[in-house]
């Protein structure tokens, strides 16, 4: 029986596949690493993207926020000009109050009545003076309270000279009031009268009757 020597054919089928082992290998390197190269290209293409997007809000974000401060300085700006206008508007229509005081001053004091000294703090008026009896006193403080310009009385001496003609000499006070102001501007306007002031005038005028 012949033999045959398979010893050449075997090695050489061993170094054709650790040739190709070794062939499969580097192409598996090389795709591996073009794999590698292609995601890592395509992950900083995807970063600086991402960064220019973000430089290019951070940018506008800053010239909204310029924008936004100019427009809380114009709003500031409008802000005091406005209370400049308003206190303009309030000197303008205060100018001729203390006529309007002065003449309701004349227009409410009753006959039998004369003042001796009127006295001004802030918006508070004193008055005093003598009156021929208590009576007219209290229709003194109705007519004040009946007023656009004076309001509030409050009857704070009432001194009566015995059985004698001097009459009574009285201190009372009112506020000083606007109705221009408060019809310019509604909403700091003085709380109403209320029902209960000229209710104040007829007790003082009881009490007083009774000084008489």
């Amino acid at each position: 029986m012949p033999r045959i020597n398979l010893l050449p054919w075997r090695e050489a089928e061993r170094k054709r596949k650790r040739q190709e082992f070794g062939v499969g290998a580097v192409a598996a390197l090389i795709l591996a690493a073009v794999v590698y190269f292609a995601v890592n290209w395509q992950m900083q293409s995807a970063i600086d993207e991402q960064q220019a997007r973000n430089s290019y809000l951070n940018q506008e974000i800053s010239e909204l926020d310029k924008q936004i401060a100019e427009i809380l300085d114009l709003e500031e700006q409008k802000k005091r000009l406005q209370e400049r206008i308003t206190v303009i508007e309030q000197l303008e229509l205060s100018r001729p109050e203390i006529v309007h005081v002065f003449d309701q001053l004349v227009r409410t004091t009753p006959d039998g009545i004369y003042l001796t000294s009127v006295k001004q703090t802030n918006r508070r008026i004193e008055l005093k003076g003598f009156a021929q009896s208590s009576t007219r006193v209290a229709s003194y403080m109705r007519n004040i309270d009946s007023s656009e310009w004076l309001t509030d009385p409050a009857l704070q001496i009432l001194e009566t000279k015995g059985n004698t003609d001097a009459g009574s000499q009285f201190t009372l006070s009112a506020n000083q009031e606007n109705p221009q102001l408060a019809a310019a501007a509604p909403e700091e306007q003085s709380p109403s009268k209320p029902a209960g002031k000229a209710g104040k005038a007829g007790k003082a005028g009881g009490k007083t009757g009774g000084a008489r």
